[in-house]
């Protein structure tokens, strides 16, 4: 391959346009070449006159070679939905999800790719996804401290609004820490368990992080991909490792992200694998063989009504705290927060504020993300940057919906017609319906 094949290639292209294999051999040899533009342009020409899984397989490889994770991802997931999936398919797109640190879906597609071809194997992906868990007896303490264990530098007074939800963290959580002896006192436990739910990217891991900053104790912030192995009887082992860390530090804030993931209800396991791996949890947040005095465990979820009832019992996550997309006060210190770093005009945050109804914080990043798009079509003329302001703002906001609204459709009819016990009353309250 030379720049005079591919020079051939082009010119017999312009006598025959449409010719799906010639246009295909020129993109395979331009990405082969790490000519990726000009490869990206070809598989996207090629894709105007036909579907074939070659040409979007060899589009997400430009993709991910120019660093565009999420555009892999994408046309990927579309490949692998169609029913046309190999090994190399999966494991670029296991490979694409990792950079992304979509942790439980990188694995999920190694998995698959694993079971299509049981010789494979790749450096990058066996590190980080397949054999964690089965050299974690090889790690020392010191390792394994670092990699969970941190240290927060933030508080509740770096938390804007969420009074509701900072009241019930106090008075389950800090006010129990702060007044040890005289909880002791009445014979009841320091420590325990929230459960914290609402919508996703509403700040749920940052008020966790924060609970721990307000009583100056250690953080681990865990999720379902930090505990999940492929071999049997490890994901359990990693699990009684994560709370033992958790314990060996008291007073220790123990942030579990996706529980929902981790909880699903036990008559809907197929596998008995996950049935071992809840009971084992359920073991844990009860402390029977060990003492999780001091132990304070947030769990956050988006799915609380999917959860195994197990885990709503007494002394375990026995209390829960809606988190909603932020108010005012929250949504605007955001908005400062997120345009601090970019060249920014005149902003009336406020009156952007007032226009964010039901967005998460991840709607805001999205909305800016949208203004800065515009900003930069204006600014390729003289390359000079143009500044932000509220007209940008505004007109970001028309372009983007706020993603809560599935999930309030959702909670809704949950709040409504499954809500014997008042679980989610705090739902209909911040939509303003009556029961």
């Amino acid at each position: 391959m030379n720049d005079n094949t591919i020079d051939g290639l082009k010119e017999a292209l312009k006598h025959s346009p449409d010719n799906v294999p010639l246009r295909l051999l020129l993109a395979e040899n331009l990405l082969a070449l790490n000519r990726l533009e000009e490869a990206e342009q070809e598989y996207t020409t090629l894709l105007k006159y036909t579907n074939d899984t070659k040409a979007k397989t060899g589009l997400a490889k430009a993709f991910f070679r120019k660093g565009n994770f999420s555009a892999c991802n994408v046309i990927l997931e579309e490949v692998i939905e169609s029913g046309k999936e190999d090994a190399e398919i999966l494991t670029l797109h296991a490979k694409a999800l990792l950079k992304e640190n979509a942790m439980g879906k990188a694995v999920e597609m190694y998995q698959r790719a694993l079971e299509s071809n049981p010789n494979l194997t790749d450096e990058e992906l066996d590190s980080q996804l397949r054999l964690r868990g089965t050299y974690e007896e090889e790690e020392d303490d010191e390792a394994a401290d670092s990699r969970f264990l941190q240290k927060p530098t933030v508080n509740f007074s770096d938390v804007g609004g969420m009074d509701a939800v900072k009241k019930e963290i106090e008075l389950k959580i800090i006010k129990p820490l702060q007044h040890a002896d005289l909880y002791k006192a009445y014979g009841k436990k320091v420590g325990g368990g929230i459960l914290l739910y609402g919508p996703p990217g509403c700040g749920k891991t940052f008020i966790a992080k924060a609970t721990a900053g307000e009583v100056n104790a250690k953080f681990i912030n865990v999720s379902l991909n930090d505990i999940l192995d492929m071999w049997i009887g490890n994901s359990e082992k990693n699990l009684h490792e994560i709370f033992e860390l958790a314990r060996k530090n008291a007073p220790c804030v123990l942030f579990i992200d996706e529980i929902d993931a981790l909880g699903a209800s036990r008559s809907d396991m197929k596998q008995s694998s996950g049935r071992h791996l809840i009971n084992q949890f359920l073991q844990e947040l009860d402390g029977i063989e060990h003492n999780n005095e001091g132990v304070l465990i947030l769990g956050a979820t988006n799915t609380p009504w999917n959860l195994d009832p197990a885990f709503r019992r007494p002394g375990r996550f026995d209390r829960i705290v809606f988190v909603p997309p932020p108010d005012e006060t929250s949504k605007e210190a955001i908005l400062r927060l997120k345009l601090s770093s970019k060249p920014i005009g005149n902003i009336d945050y406020a009156q952007v504020s007032r226009k964010l109804d039901n967005y998460s914080g991840a709607d805001i990043d999205a909305m800016i993300d949208i203004a800065v798009e515009l900003k930069l079509e204006s600014s390729f003329a003289d390359g000079i940057p143009k500044p932000i302001d509220t007209k940008d703002l505004l007109e970001a906001v028309k372009k983007h919906k706020p993603s809560t609204q599935e999930w309030f459709t959702t909670a809704k009819n949950y709040a409504m017609f499954a809500n014997a016990s008042g679980l989610y009353d705090d739902i209909l309250t911040y939509l303003k319906i009556k029961k």
